[in-house]
């Protein structure tokens, strides 16, 4: 399993970011993928998560109306839109994928949201 995120950066208040999640090594259309963040001197919380065939997603309170998870399956590729960035946005960003009982997770991409 191999997921490699992107689209991470330095970013003004009230901007937008488009990350991306590339995943290899297993049949991503029958597995649901989540979008996890981890800010300094924090634990990793979830932000959101898409199903198999993108019919269903959740999203934590802070993300809500903000932020969008949609996935392409013929790309086995997941995005998440994050619209109207605030500071507390500012986190490392993780694709995750739980497999067979195993969390499986990509390196990360950092978002900085600063003016």
């Amino acid at each position: 399993v191999q997921l490699v995120e992107s689209g991470g950066g330095l970013v003004q208040p009230g901007k937008s970011l488009r990350l991306s999640c590339s995943a290899s090594g297993f049949t991503f259309s029958t597995y649901i993928m989540k979008w996890y963040r981890q800010a300094p001197g924090k634990e990793r919380e979830l932000v959101a998560y898409i199903t198999t065939d993108g019919s269903s997603t959740y999203y934590s309170d802070p993300v809500k109306g903000r932020f969008t998870i949609s996935r392409d399956n013929a790309k086995n590729t997941v995005y998440l839109q994050m619209n109207s960035l605030k500071p507390e946005d500012t986190a490392v960003y993780y694709c995750n994928v739980r497999r067979m009982m195993t969390d499986y997770w990509g390196q990360g991409t950092q978002v900085f949201v600063s003016s």
